[in-house]
């Protein structure tokens, strides 16, 4: 299966995802996101500066403001 970065407040997602089958890393500073095919975010502060730095090639999915089950329909639709 494949390896989804999620911050850490999302506990909700993480565990929907864990459910799943997916393999879910805490993502708690930048470099916990290399090795992962996707990451999962809260959206609420992310590119503040406007700065772009790339550190996983795979999709980042912005979770404001949608459910966990939404966001595992987000996760399997870019995998596949």
């Amino acid at each position: 299966m494949a390896k989804i970065g999620v911050e850490y407040s999302l506990q909700n997602v993480q565990q929907a995802l864990r459910e799943k089958g997916y393999d879910v890393v805490n993502l708690s500073k930048e470099a916990d996101a290399n090795g992962c095919d996707m990451c999962v975010i809260t959206g609420l502060d992310s590119n503040v500066m406007g700065m772009q730095d790339t550190v996983i090639q795979g999709p980042v999915i912005e979770a404001n403001g949608l459910t966990a089950d939404e966001v595992c329909e987000k996760v399997a639709q870019n995998l596949q």
